[in-house]
């Protein structure tokens, strides 16, 4: 699993989370496995709605950016949970390699 983290209430990459995902299609470019993004956002119970859109957005702009570095969009699939289910970090998303 990669960690990607986000400032609070941003759902753009970071040069480090680009670096982070370039390595994660760089793994599973010659391979059949699949990536599943799970992406989390702060908040609380009042705005579980705000925090499921920016981690959905955040999920997004991940899909797009594995998908510019040769990822097949087929392979990949998104969850945007909004608001962490652990004790992570709040906003995030975390890269899971499926097996094949």
């Amino acid at each position: 699993m990669s960690r990607v983290e986000f400032p609070a209430t941003d759902p753009n990459l970071t040069a480090a989370a680009q670096d982070t995902l370039r390595r994660v299609a760089a793994l599973v470019g010659s391979t059949e496995r699949r990536i599943q993004i799970n992406a989390y956002a702060a908040g609380t119970q009042e705005t579980i709605s705000a925090a499921r859109r920016l981690s959905l957005s955040r999920a997004l702009n991940a899909r797009a950016y594995l998908i510019e570095q040769g990822v097949r969009s087929t392979r990949i699939d998104v969850r945007a949970v909004g608001l962490p289910e652990d004790n992570g970090p709040a906003d995030r998303i975390d890269v899971i390699l499926l097996p094949q």
